[in-house]
């Protein structure tokens, strides 16, 4: 295939999109401009993109070092499939077909190669790379490269030595859904990247339901959760493998169809199952975190945590494997307290032999203090999504509607006569103390720092004596998202007058928000809080079943063929033509071409048989 210079032509005719997406423009014209970049985007914000198709715009070949097979073929899959020329090399390669692919690379025959990093010390691997045009090295996973992150792979401390060892140095990008300051950092040092470009989107998935239930039976509560779910495709995570196994049990002599990944069963074992559970022979898959990095699958309705993981870094990625197709989808934790002591014995007891004595103090530091910030998420009645994104260093209102404690624990309340309380405090206070002092003051606190500081003498002192911390805390992140109130940057956030405080302080402006309520909640009962535009579920199950059919003969998994979000968008348009199948979102050209008038046909069939009906 050669190379098309137009990236919206690309996107369009093969990805079947017509605009791009936060941050996927920029990534794309600085990498076809031989600028290294890094980029970090939630999962399913379409990371793949921002490297394919740029290598669909260069001459040579792009080499993607991809940490697992299933994501390897996930993606060789769909982008066969999208009639891009694309190939992988790793272990599940037999001698034969390893040298059929590096035949095809000397001739570049193919645009897109995915490679384990492993593979990155063959000789034979690194001999062909030397022949060839290398246009771009993609290091999807970056965060790999970092014992910081969380996932380090030792492998991905070579990928700067292969790329020294193919002669002229290609351009470089780094991707990966979730990375600290410190893990950005580690990429660009270890990958030795040049200037890079850096772009973080946001980590925020405004399609996925966020949900913390402390249940007296965890079993019993799964059971219920996945029964009302028996119609949907989701994972279940469990922190070790005994777990993993009972539950697997549970599950199918409940009536249900699961089945189980774990590091302790065979290779072929696990991959029989991942393809059971990718081909949809299977609903529900029961593992530990050693399965899904990178799984591509986009019909995950749902992820369940039957075990607390052991960092925030970590649940994020995990429950992010649900609706990677912008699908409302569920992301449902089961805490108990037990959970935190099996986090803290697998922090005490990892054992890393690449890292000195000091390195692996360090980790375990810093491993015991993320799991302080897991626990505090599992516990917290503030809103569960914007505790996650400002851990991840975002500024968001303490209000998304969209988790279990906005369902439950959230009011609609005027805050104009609290608002003016805390800023008149900040505004006694010299703006020099930080939110923890303001509220101590506004509570009447009669602690020594508050007393030494004669704070007690101020009019705001005590004003709100009658509020928890927790709820005058809430207020004053709403003030923050609005301007009222800025917070400085450094080791202690000091609290300052913003620019839109003056008219609530002289009472032109009234404040309306989402405030935390004081009293205790229930937990909350699972809801379908999905905002998607209506479709024909009927028709919806006609076209699955139809794209399974076409799946199965072309040995692929069904969402390889369409999306369900593809095919709900066919359910909203009804497509009459190819030209209006070509406007469906996620539909490419080659789609078209190969099962436009097929997909057309049975939407067709379908609104006659039941208009006569």
């Amino acid at each position: 295939m050669n190379q098309i210079s137009d990236k919206f032509e690309i996107l369009k005719n093969y990805f079947g999109h017509t605009q791009f997406r936060n941050g996927q423009e920029e990534v794309i014209d600085n990498l076809y401009s031989k600028r290294d970049c890094v980029c970090i985007m939630p999962t399913g914000a379409g990371k793949s993109m921002c490297y394919q198709i740029p290598a669909m715009m260069m001459s040579g070949i792009t080499i993607v070092v991809s940490p697992l097979i299933s994501l390897m073929q996930d993606q060789v899959n769909s982008l066969i499939q999208s009639g891009v020329s694309a190939a992988y090399v790793n272990s599940s390669l037999n001698l034969s077909q390893y040298g059929k692919v590096l035949r095809l690379m000397s001739e570049s025959r193919y645009k897109i190669v995915y490679v384990a990093p492993e593979r990155l010390e063959s000789e034979s691997f690194v001999d062909i790379c030397q022949k060839i045009d290398i246009s771009m090295v993609a290091v999807d996973e970056a965060h790999c490269v970092s014992h910081w992150g969380q996932d380090f792979r030792p492998s991905y401390l070579n990928i700067s030595e292969f790329i020294s060892k193919i002669g002229s140095r290609p351009v470089v990008g780094a991707f990966t859904a979730t990375a600290t300051k410190q893990v950005k950092d580690d990429i660009v040092k270890l990958l030795k990247l040049n200037d890079p470009f850096q772009v973080t989107t946001g980590f925020d998935r405004p399609n996925l339901y966020f949900s913390v239930l402390h249940p007296e039976s965890k079993s019993l509560t799964l059971m219920s959760l996945i029964r009302q779910r028996q119609s949907l495709c989701g994972i279940v995570y469990c922190s070790t493998r005994n777990n993993v196994e009972k539950i697997c049990d549970i599950i199918n002599e409940n009536g249900m169809t699961a089945t189980r990944y774990h590091a302790g069963l065979s290779e072929e074992e696990r991959k029989k199952n991942q393809d059971d559970f990718v081909f949809d022979r299977v609903s529900v898959m029961v593992a530990t975190n050693a399965f899904g990095m990178g799984i591509d699958k986009s019909n995950v309705s749902y992820v369940i945590h039957y075990n607390m993981p052991k960092n925030l870094e970590s649940y994020y990625q995990e429950a992010g494997r649900a609706g990677r197709d912008g699908s409302h989808a569920e992301c449902i934790l089961m805490y108990a307290p037990n959970d935190v002591r099996t986090a803290k014995f697998f922090i005490e007891n990892n054992e890393n032999s690449k890292l000195s004595e000091e390195e692996k103090n360090a980790v375990k530091e810093r491993e015991l203090e993320r799991l302080k910030y897991m626990t505090i998420y599992c516990t917290t009645k503030d809103c569960l999504r914007s505790f996650m994104l400002r851990y991840f260093g975002e500024r968001t209102p303490n209000y998304c509607g969209k988790c279990s404690n906005c369902v439950s624990n959230f009011e609609t309340a005027d805050i104009t006569i609290d608002a003016q309380k805390i800023l008149s405090c900040v505004v006694r206070m010299r703006e020099n103390f930080g939110i923890k002092m303001v509220c101590d003051v506004l509570r009447g606190s009669r602690n020594a720092r508050v007393l030494g500081m004669h704070f007690d003498s101020l009019s705001t002192y005590g004003l709100m004596k009658d509020y928890s911390e927790n709820k005058v805390r809430s207020i004053i992140n709403s003030l923050i998202v609005k301007n009222c109130l800025n917070i400085t940057e450094g080791k202690y956030p000091l609290l300052k007058i913003g620019k839109n405080a003056m008219p609530v302080l002289k009472g032109e402006v009234r404040i309306q928000t989402q405030i935390l309520k004081d009293e205790q909640i229930k937990p909350p009962k699972q809801g379908d809080n999905s905002n998607e535009s209506a479709f024909d579920a009927e028709l919806l199950e006609h076209l699955k079943s139809l794209r399974k059919n076409m799946a199965a003969r072309a040995s692929v998994p069904a969402y390889v063929i369409f999306t369900d979000a593809a095919l709900k968008d066919m359910c909203r348009k009804k497509p009459k033509s190819l030209g209006e199948f070509s406007n469906v979102s996620g539909v490419g050209r080659v789609k078209v071409d190969k099962y436009g008038e097929i997909f057309i046909k049975a939407i067709t069939d379908f609104e006659k048989s039941h208009t006569s009906d």
